[in-house]
């Protein structure tokens, strides 16, 4: 029993929330390998630092002898969930669900041991439902039910417009824990409406209700917002390692005790300890580079971690620009030259020629090392110069004349 009592500590520890404990004390204490599943929604590419929070958990479940599923929501991609959103999500193509799986598939194994986890995919189940079950499933849920969600509650409020698919996706969830039989469902705080419909679906089957566990949601890099791909606050765990560096040391002192508390693996005990030589003064920069160190290593392995510290010193700390950058090269129409802030859009150092006028006037923008002040200047072919937009942004352009009577 003290083993039982060990590991609903260790798998509890960093939760929000546990519907219940009890429940999950019961289903351990049968000495069976849990089925332990999660479920990610391809709706874009690439897995981030926000995932790996629940990844963590799973892996968790798996040291101690369970089984993960990584749910893959194919079909229920297509429809986007809703949580958190104030406006029905842009639905997505088959194609463009399958292109984001595929880098999920490629990418989970970072985190999880492949030999204890199932990648399954929801269309295996959900598109065999057919009209007659989609609505039989339909028939288990009220719209006074559905719009005690908050997000639902506010649109609603608000006269925005709420899809009627929308109301599908967390029963399709619900679905989900049904068809795995799942004894346990991780999801951040706001899934919680989506994870308790699945114990309702499963308990309506006549199985077992799941045990639902929340984690917290990790802020992105602007300390504000989930961290989401499309805000673009995100640190992807495929970023090369320079990349994930500069960012993790971007974030400011408070965010980093939360990715402390959250993606690393550190014990809470040696937390407290770092916390205690920040307020008997150490330089909080010195302990952001042993969590930039620590999660680079995790992702990439503790040589290219070293590589990518060095590289930070000697771009940030020493101000020199990076070696080794490839060189683009971009046309001109003859001679007449390039404006500054198109240069930096069509550089990808800029997503915008507006955010590029607005970089500029900030000071933010520095040719060969040397700020420019100037949102009307002009580049000219033939020289090969470095253009750096802020601290991590950097890009070797070359113009090129064409010849426009060709």
């Amino acid at each position: 029993m003290p083993e039982i009592q060990e590991a609903v500590a260790q798998l509890i520890h960093g939760t929000d929330e546990v519907l219940t404990v009890d429940a999950l004390t019961k289903r351990l204490t049968t000495g069976r390998s849990l089925r332990v599943k999660a479920g990610f929604d391809p709706t874009a590419p690439d897995l981030h630092l926000g995932h790996v929070v629940l990844l963590n958990k799973l892996r968790q479940f798996q040291d101690l002898g369970h089984r993960v599923s990584f749910l893959i929501g194919d079909f229920t991609g297509m429809i986007g969930d809703p949580t958190g959103k104030n406006a029905t999500r842009k639905s997505l193509t088959r194609d463009e669900v399958a292109a984001n799986a595929n880098t999920y598939r490629e990418q989970v194994f970072r985190v999880l041991d492949p030999s204890s986890t199932d990648i399954t995919f929801n269309s295996s189940w959900l598109s065999a439902l057919g009209s007659e079950g989609l609505i039989r499933l339909a028939a288990k849920h009220t719209v006074a039910r559905m719009l005690e969600r908050d997000d639902f509650a506010k649109r609603y409020a608000a006269r925005q417009p709420i899809a009627i698919h929308e109301f599908l996706y967390p029963l399709l969830q619900g679905y989900d824990s049904v068809a795995m039989k799942a004894d346990v469902e991780l999801g951040g705080t706001d899934q919680k409406f989506n994870l308790l419909v699945g114990r309702q679906m499963q308990e309506a089957a006549g199985q077992e209700p799941q045990i639902v566990m929340t984690l917290p949601i990790l802020e992105g890099l602007d300390g504000v917002q989930k961290m989401s791909k499309s805000l673009g606050n995100y640190i992807g765990i495929a970023d090369k390692p320079e990349d994930m560096f500069g960012k993790l040391m971007s974030i400011s002192d408070d965010l980093m005790w939360r990715y402390f508390e959250l993606v690393s693996t550190r014990s809470p005990s040696d937390v407290a300890e770092l916390q205690q030589l920040v307020q008997d003064g150490a330089n909080p920069r010195d302990i952001k580079f042993l969590l930039s160190a620590e999660i680079v290593g995790k992702f990439h392995g503790d040589a290219a971690a070293e590589l990518a510290r060095r590289d930070f010193i000697a771009r940030f700390q020493r101000g020199q620009i990076p070696e080794n950058l490839p060189e683009i090269q971009l046309s001109i129409v003859d001679d007449l030259g390039m404006p500054l802030s198109q240069l930096l859009k069509r550089a990808g150092l800029v997503s915008s020629t507006s955010e590029a006028m607005r970089m500029i006037s900030q000071g933010a923008v520095k040719i060969d090392g040397e700020r420019v002040a100037d949102p009307q200047l002009q580049c000219k072919q033939g020289e090969s110069r470095v253009y750096q937009v802020g601290k991590r942004r950097f890009a070797r352009v070359r113009l090129e004349a064409v010849d426009a009577r060709r």
